[in-house]
Protein backbone atom coordinates (compact mmCIF):
# COMPACT_ATOMS: atom_id res chain seq x y z
CA UNK A 1 0.00 0.00 0.00
CA UNK A 2 1.09 3.41 -1.24
CA UNK A 3 1.14 6.39 1.43
CA UNK A 4 0.52 9.78 0.43
CA UNK A 5 3.31 12.92 1.29
CA UNK A 6 1.29 15.75 1.62
CA UNK A 7 3.39 19.20 0.34
CA UNK A 8 0.87 22.26 0.05
CA UNK A 9 3.23 24.60 -0.27
CA UNK A 10 4.41 23.09 -3.82
CA UNK A 11 0.71 24.07 -5.27
CA UNK A 12 2.11 27.81 -4.65
CA UNK A 13 5.22 26.71 -6.68
CA UNK A 14 2.98 25.18 -9.63
CA UNK A 15 0.59 28.22 -9.93
CA UNK A 16 3.94 30.85 -9.96
CA UNK A 17 5.42 29.11 -12.96
CA UNK A 18 1.91 30.66 -14.90
CA UNK A 19 2.92 34.26 -13.06
CA UNK A 20 4.05 36.97 -15.64
CA UNK A 21 6.86 39.27 -14.98
CA UNK A 22 9.92 38.04 -12.78
CA UNK A 23 9.82 36.74 -9.52
CA UNK A 24 13.57 38.45 -8.98
CA UNK A 25 12.81 41.78 -10.26
CA UNK A 26 9.50 42.31 -8.27
CA UNK A 27 11.71 41.44 -5.49
CA UNK A 28 14.13 43.70 -6.24
CA UNK A 29 11.46 46.20 -6.43
CA UNK A 30 9.72 45.39 -3.43
CA UNK A 31 9.57 48.23 -0.57
CA UNK A 32 10.49 47.94 2.60
CA UNK A 33 6.86 47.02 3.97
CA UNK A 34 7.32 43.74 1.59
CA UNK A 35 10.56 42.94 2.50
CA UNK A 36 9.57 39.74 4.36
CA UNK A 37 7.06 39.10 1.92
CA UNK A 38 9.67 38.26 -0.56
CA UNK A 39 12.07 36.95 2.51
CA UNK A 40 14.49 39.76 1.44
CA UNK A 41 17.66 38.81 3.80
CA UNK A 42 20.20 41.63 2.54
CA UNK A 43 19.74 44.55 0.28
CA UNK A 44 23.14 46.53 -1.68
CA UNK A 45 22.87 49.24 -4.38
CA UNK A 46 22.95 46.73 -7.11
CA UNK A 47 22.22 42.90 -5.35
CA UNK A 48 20.01 41.65 -2.65
CA UNK A 49 19.90 37.91 -0.82
CA UNK A 50 16.30 36.21 -0.49
CA UNK A 51 15.70 32.95 0.93
CA UNK A 52 15.00 30.18 -1.40
CA UNK A 53 11.29 29.57 -1.15
CA UNK A 54 11.39 26.03 -3.12
CA UNK A 55 14.49 25.06 -1.62
CA UNK A 56 16.90 22.17 -1.96
CA UNK A 57 18.09 21.66 1.36
CA UNK A 58 17.03 23.94 4.19
CA UNK A 59 19.14 27.39 4.10
CA UNK A 60 19.25 27.31 1.01
CA UNK A 61 19.46 30.99 -0.41
CA UNK A 62 19.75 33.35 -3.38
CA UNK A 63 21.95 35.98 -4.46
CA UNK A 64 20.73 38.09 -7.38
CA UNK A 65 21.64 41.44 -9.16
CA UNK A 66 18.87 44.03 -9.75
CA UNK A 67 19.76 43.79 -13.11
CA UNK A 68 17.51 41.31 -14.99
CA UNK A 69 20.56 40.05 -16.63
CA UNK A 70 20.94 36.61 -17.78
CA UNK A 71 25.02 35.69 -17.88
CA UNK A 72 27.45 37.06 -16.02
CA UNK A 73 28.92 38.49 -18.84
CA UNK A 74 25.98 40.69 -19.35
CA UNK A 75 27.11 42.45 -15.71
CA UNK A 76 29.72 45.04 -15.67
CA UNK A 77 33.22 44.16 -14.00
CA UNK A 78 31.67 46.26 -11.26
CA UNK A 79 28.75 44.19 -10.54
CA UNK A 80 29.79 41.39 -10.91
CA UNK A 81 32.71 42.14 -8.10
CA UNK A 82 30.05 43.47 -6.21
CA UNK A 83 27.43 40.40 -6.73
CA UNK A 84 30.37 37.77 -5.53
CA UNK A 85 31.34 40.09 -2.38
CA UNK A 86 27.49 39.57 -1.47
CA UNK A 87 27.68 35.72 -1.79
CA UNK A 88 30.33 35.84 0.31
CA UNK A 89 29.06 37.70 3.36
CA UNK A 90 25.79 35.59 2.68
CA UNK A 91 28.02 32.82 3.08
CA UNK A 92 29.43 33.62 6.35
CA UNK A 93 26.27 34.93 7.64
CA UNK A 94 25.01 31.16 6.77
CA UNK A 95 27.62 29.83 8.57
CA UNK A 96 27.28 32.15 11.30
CA UNK A 97 23.65 30.90 11.92
CA UNK A 98 23.20 27.60 10.26
CA UNK A 99 26.33 25.97 11.60
CA UNK A 100 26.63 24.09 8.31
CA UNK A 101 29.38 20.92 7.91
CA UNK A 102 29.92 22.61 4.17
CA UNK A 103 27.74 24.01 1.68
CA UNK A 104 27.53 24.40 -2.59
CA UNK A 105 27.39 27.43 -4.52
CA UNK A 106 26.01 26.93 -8.36
CA UNK A 107 24.57 28.91 -10.92
CA UNK A 108 22.58 27.36 -13.24
CA UNK A 109 22.83 29.48 -16.91
CA UNK A 110 20.44 28.32 -19.50
CA UNK A 111 17.42 25.79 -18.96
CA UNK A 112 19.45 22.65 -19.91
CA UNK A 113 21.82 23.71 -17.30
CA UNK A 114 18.93 23.42 -14.73
CA UNK A 115 17.91 27.29 -14.25
CA UNK A 116 14.18 27.47 -13.31
CA UNK A 117 14.52 31.12 -13.61
CA UNK A 118 16.96 31.08 -16.39
CA UNK A 119 16.04 34.90 -17.67
CA UNK A 120 17.49 36.82 -14.36
CA UNK A 121 21.11 35.61 -12.96
CA UNK A 122 21.42 34.42 -9.75
CA UNK A 123 23.69 32.64 -7.47
CA UNK A 124 22.79 29.53 -5.19
CA UNK A 125 24.22 29.29 -1.61
CA UNK A 126 22.79 25.69 -0.50
CA UNK A 127 24.26 24.84 3.34
CA UNK A 128 24.81 21.14 4.02
CA UNK A 129 25.20 18.80 6.66
CA UNK A 130 26.76 15.09 6.76
CA UNK A 131 23.90 12.84 6.75
CA UNK A 132 21.33 15.28 5.32
CA UNK A 133 20.60 13.34 2.12
CA UNK A 134 18.78 10.27 2.70
CA UNK A 135 16.43 8.16 0.75
CA UNK A 136 13.42 10.03 0.19
CA UNK A 137 15.09 12.04 -2.91
CA UNK A 138 15.45 8.88 -4.86
CA UNK A 139 12.69 6.92 -3.84
CA UNK A 140 9.84 9.90 -3.23
CA UNK A 141 11.55 12.49 -5.44
CA UNK A 142 11.05 14.83 -2.63
CA UNK A 143 13.52 16.73 0.00
CA UNK A 144 13.00 16.52 3.76
CA UNK A 145 12.73 20.02 5.35
CA UNK A 146 13.61 20.03 8.61
CA UNK A 147 12.18 23.65 9.71
CA UNK A 148 9.62 26.37 8.36
CA UNK A 149 10.36 28.92 5.83
CA UNK A 150 9.03 32.05 8.12
CA UNK A 151 11.17 30.67 11.10
CA UNK A 152 14.25 30.44 9.21
CA UNK A 153 13.82 33.56 7.47
CA UNK A 154 13.66 35.16 10.88
CA UNK A 155 16.19 33.46 12.15
CA UNK A 156 18.60 34.40 9.72
CA UNK A 157 17.52 38.19 8.97
CA UNK A 158 19.31 39.36 12.21
CA UNK A 159 22.77 37.83 10.53
CA UNK A 160 22.20 39.23 7.56
CA UNK A 161 21.15 42.98 9.02
CA UNK A 162 24.86 43.17 9.69
CA UNK A 163 26.11 42.55 6.24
Amino acid sequence: MSKQLWAPWRMDYIKELDTPGCVFCQAAAADENQKSEFRILARRADEFVILNKYPYTFGHILICPVLHKKRLEDLSKENQQSLFALAVDAQVALQNVLHPHGLNWGINIGKEAGAGIETHLHIHIVPRWVGDTNFMPVVADCHIMPGHLNELYTQLLTEFEKL
